[in-house]
């Protein structure tokens, strides 16, 4: 199914699941989010914000169209949220894209992560709550990412938009504590 095909199914009516998303031409469906995840989610949320200069933002859980189309579990765009009441944001519109991976670390490695290579984003950061770390990689290309970090709990993150690091995220902040439940 092509992006265009999956726009005018949701349009008509006919798509009207929220647990569905297109991937690589797929309708896949979503797996529930935890508390961990959510939780998660919002801590890195949190920390993020202060870091994002005004002329980006960043964006919870809503579509970015690629080619293949997706709803990132966390996007920072251009601009404000305004700027797309006509349109979603495009590869050209995305600084960094997160996804928080507890039960989708397969699909996150691997069909999200060519796809959103594919699609020029910058920055991909998986959350990856099973081992407890950030990975995160840059250098997008038609067969991947070329270059990547893992960040475990005693370390920072960089957080880099349009080429330029604006501060570092303390990964035990964002990741669980060994002993909460995933």
């Amino acid at each position: 199914m092509t992006v265009d095909q999956y726009d005018e199914a949701a349009r008509l009516g006919v798509l009207d699941d929220p647990r569905v998303e297109l991937i690589n031409g797929l309708m896949v469906r979503k797996k529930a989010k935890s508390p961990i995840h959510s939780s998660t989610l919002g801590v890195l949320d949190e920390a993020l914000r202060p870091l994002i200069p005004k002329s980006w933002y960043v964006r919870i859980g809503r579509p970015i169209r690629l080619p293949t189309y997706d709803e990132p579990d966390l996007a920072v765009l251009r601009g404000k949220p305004g700027d797309y009441r006509s349109r979603h944001p495009g590869p050209e519109d995305v600084a960094m894209v997160v996804e928080v991976s507890e039960t989708s670390l397969r699909i996150d490695r691997g069909d999200k992560l060519r796809a959103y290579a594919r699609a020029g984003i910058a920055h991909y950061w998986i959350i990856n709550l099973v081992d407890r770390r950030i990975e995160a990689y840059r250098e997008p290309g038609p067969n991947g990412y070329g270059a990547s970090t893992t960040h475990d709990r005693s370390s920072e993150a960089p957080v880099v938009i349009d080429g330029v690091e604006l501060g570092r995220i303390a990964v035990g902040e964002v990741v669980a504590d060994d002993d909460a439940e995933v």
